[in-house]
């Protein structure tokens, strides 16, 4: 036996439900198809209940419009499934596993379409984003000296690409996938650089003696 086979760590075993499922998938003829339209019901269904259940954050978007994007969501879904069959491990129940795809689907198409339309801020520069909505409320100093060392840190060791995506993200409520389509980048890119900015202003801020929250 291997060595790598010792130490190899172990997997969960497969439900007989779950195996079955990937066998039908992983199978030819019309046994996969059947499976396939088995799985897309299913998505469908977890789509369309995504889509309900966060649908109040798009009440322009009805009808019709909504059955699209369900079935937008559970095709995508599918796609990604069948391309990542070899990335199932046991850890879940397949068609747990297989229903948090159609849930991110429907998350993300509900996203883009509430932007669609809207400019999303890629220049956000003024600082008119993160002033109070009563621009005469008192604040406390600490408030105020923490927000003019932020601005400040922000303006001088970011760089503007860094700046522009925290801004939105952070401040704006721009979301991260509708962001990363509108700049043509992937939402890892835009995680990185999220996490490398604020890094960067946790350091300047601990230089200058700022405690942050």
């Amino acid at each position: 036996m291997a060595i790598d086979e010792v130490y190899a760590p172990s997997r969960p075993a497969l439900d007989r439900e779950s195996r079955a499922w990937i066998d039908r998938l992983r199978s030819a003829g019309a046994d996969r198809d059947t499976a396939i339209a088995a799985l897309h019901a299913l998505l469908l269904k977890a789509a369309r209940f995504e889509i309900h259940r966060r649908r109040a954050a798009t009440p322009h978007v009805r009808g019709n419009d909504l059955d699209d994007l369900a079935e937008q969501s559970a095709n995508d879904a599918l796609v990604a499934i069948l391309a990542k069959l070899g990335g199932f491990r046991g850890g879940s129940r397949f068609t747990t596993w297989a229903y948090k795809f159609a849930l991110f689907e429907a998350a993300v198409k509900l996203r883009r379409r509430a932007w669609q339309g809207r400019e999303v801020p890629l220049e956000p520069e003024s600082w008119a984003v993160i002033a109070d909505d009563d621009p005469d409320a008192d604040h406390e100093a600490e408030k105020v000296e923490l927000l003019a060392a932020v601005r400040d840190a922000m303006e001088t060791a970011l760089s503007a690409q860094q700046r522009q995506v925290l801004l939105s993200v952070v401040v704006q409520g721009v979301p991260i996938d509708v962001l990363a389509e509108r700049r043509k980048t992937t939402r890892g890119a835009l995680y990185k650089t999220i996490h490398d900015a604020r890094r960067k202003l946790r350091a300047v801020l601990a230089a200058r003696g700022v405690a942050t929250p």
